[in-house]
């Protein structure tokens, strides 16, 4: 099997891959397309010691399920946790922070990087047919955009600002741009304010931010210094919500925190429904944050493309 296989920093492509053979509760996904994220580029920069087929958000077609025949042949995309069930998070309602949790293609399973992806049967999510495929492979960044709302209560006299344009940040924005809040993302490139303006978004550079002004502030950047940047730019009392993922520490003034009693949010994982159905009632545009796609020959070229200061989605193609 073809696919591209990571030992941080050691990334490369391969054509002698073992396939994945179905188990029980799995199934074999056939990957139609599969997208490079903000975490795939900081996996390969040591985010954490991962060693196998990287990629998570992905598009494919079922080809085993021996528990769950009706899955055959289904278009599908998957949720990336796989959760044991049975322990206490589990139980709990938790499943995407059950401790012994495998996530694919980031800790303890193989990814989408490749032609196929193991997968459990109670994680796929069949993708409708209004839904073409390019659009279908950004279901697990838009559901990981929504959580933001999922945690964090947004009104419309709120003012929210989002650092960050790429390709998490673009969703983001746009998800919380429909909660009628006054919604402000923070762009490096004039080029990317531009765009952003023109579909009727507020969009500034980093120096215009005004201090201490957002109720709420969600952090994409990706990069160690976006807590800084989002505590500078959120009140007393306000909200910072963190979505970035990165290789390395950021250094934290807690105290200042604590005396502002600043409300600070981890955010992952989102449900895949609602963001399923938001696709389908073309509800959110995804289809524009593609940038180029690439078969998997050319991972290391599209993984240095993806890299790139101004990246927005770049997929692979098996």
């Amino acid at each position: 099997m073809r696919g591209l296989w990571l030992e941080a920093p050691d990334l490369r492509y391969r054509d002698d891959l073992t396939p994945p053979a179905s188990t029980s509760g799995e199934a074999v996904v056939r990957v139609v397309l599969a997208g490079i994220c903000g975490t795939d580029l900081e996996l390969a920069r040591g985010y954490y010691p991962f060693t196998g087929v990287p990629g998570h958000e992905l598009v494919g077609i079922v080809e085993e399920a021996p528990d769950v025949p009706r899955w055959m042949g289904r278009r599908v995309v998957a949720e990336i946790n796989a959760a044991c069930g049975a322990c206490a998070t589990c139980r709990a309602g938790r499943r995407t922070h059950c401790p012994s949790r495998a996530v694919i293609g980031i800790r303890g399973r193989g990814g989408a990087f490749a032609e196929k992806v193991l997968v459990p049967i109670e994680n796929l999510h069949e993708v409708p047919a209004g839904i073409s495929d390019e659009e279908a492979v950004f279901t697990e960044p838009l559901a990981a955009a929504l959580q933001v709302q999922a945690q964090v209560p947004v009104r419309p006299e709120q003012r929210v600002v989002v650092l960050g344009a790429g390709r998490l940040g673009i969703l983001v924005a746009r998800t919380l741009a429909r909660t009628g809040a006054h919604v402000t993302v923070v762009a490096r490139p004039a080029e990317r304010r531009q765009r952003l303006r023109g579909e009727g978004l507020d969009a500034v550079a980093p120096e215009a931010v005004e201090a201490r002004g957002a109720d709420l502030v969600v952090e994409c950047t990706g990069h160690p210094d976006g807590f800084a940047q989002a505590r500078a730019a959120v009140r007393s009392r306000g909200t910072i919500v963190l979505k970035s993922t990165y290789a390395g520490e950021a250094p934290v003034n807690l105290s200042s925190v604590v005396v502002d009693e600043v409300t600070v949010v981890g955010s992952r994982c989102g449900a895949f429904a609602p963001a399923l159905a938001m696709l389908a009632a073309r509800e959110v545009t995804v289809g524009d944050l593609v940038d180029a796609r690439h078969p998997l020959s050319r991972g290391l070229q599209a993984f240095a493309e993806a890299g790139r200061p101004g990246a927005l989605k770049v997929l692979l193609e098996p």
